[in-house]
């Protein structure tokens, strides 16, 4: 799998709730551009909620191909995300697409990428993006050895991360199911 700079997305299920959170930071090269961005949005009449790391412009791409494929399917997120993830591994124009996706509802996390990946996690955790793997970790150690809840958990990963990725800052969009 591709890593993407400039951005961290965590997705964490924890006792019945599920929480996305991505920081806002945008990076051209070496040079921050933006710090408050939204990577993380709700889609399908908010019950669905889903994460982009990599080009701005391909991720906000996905995102409508992603919400055109849960109206297709009728807020279906597996049935969405198998089929996000054939056509991107097969459509030319989509396999150019420099991003990644994380999608989550109540009952259903997954990864998608542009190699056909289509990945859901054992333990309720993931991350993308250049801090993803830091975020992750803090999540999974949280998750395994504190009382906190979802939401507290992705916020305390997400500073954690910020902490150590040069391309993560602390302006964090959360949002929850």
């Amino acid at each position: 799998m591709t890593s993407f700079h400039a951005t961290t997305v965590l997705a964490v299920r924890h006792r019945d709730r599920v929480v996305m959170a991505s920081d806002g930071q945008v990076t051209l090269g070496q040079t921050v551009i933006k710090h408050q961005a939204r990577k993380v949005r709700r889609l399908y009449q908010d019950r669905v909620l889903a994460g982009f790391a990599g080009s701005a412009a391909d991720g906000f791409a996905l995102f409508g191909r992603f919400e055109a494929k849960l109206e297709e399917h009728r807020g279906n997120l597996e049935r969405a995300a198998v089929e996000l993830a054939r056509d991107w591994r097969i459509d030319r124009a989509l396999r150019r697409l420099e991003a990644m996706l994380v999608v989550a509802d109540a009952r259903a996390m997954y990864l998608l990428s542009g190699t056909g990946d289509l990945i859901e996690p054992d333990d309720g955790v993931i991350g993308i993006g250049s801090g993803g793997p830091f975020a992750m970790a803090a999540a999974r150690a949280l998750v395994r050895h504190s009382s906190l809840d979802a939401r507290a958990i992705v916020e305390q990963a997400m500073a954690i991360a910020a902490d150590i990725c040069i391309y993560t800052n602390s302006h964090i969009v959360v949002e929850e199911l």
